[in-house]
């Protein structure tokens, strides 16, 4: 089993929300899929203190983004 690099993840996490799932990413992928979401990662830190982490909000902010 891959060990998890909890320290180092919490220095990147930009989650702004208090949870016992901060640095644990496999937790925190598997509670936000199970609420058809995705994590704070995925949003930059403005959009992620808005705590509207649904796929539809994902999707508005990224549409005419470049790749």
């Amino acid at each position: 089993m891959v060990e998890c690099k909890v320290q180092k993840n919490r220095i990147v996490c930009n989650c702004s929300y208090s949870c016992s799932r901060k640095g644990h990413c496999c937790e925190c992928l598997s509670y936000h899929k199970s609420r058809d979401e995705l994590p704070a990662c995925f949003f930059s830190d403005m959009v992620e203190r808005t705590y509207d982490r649904s796929t539809e909000n994902f999707i508005l902010t990224h549409q005419g983004e470049k790749r």
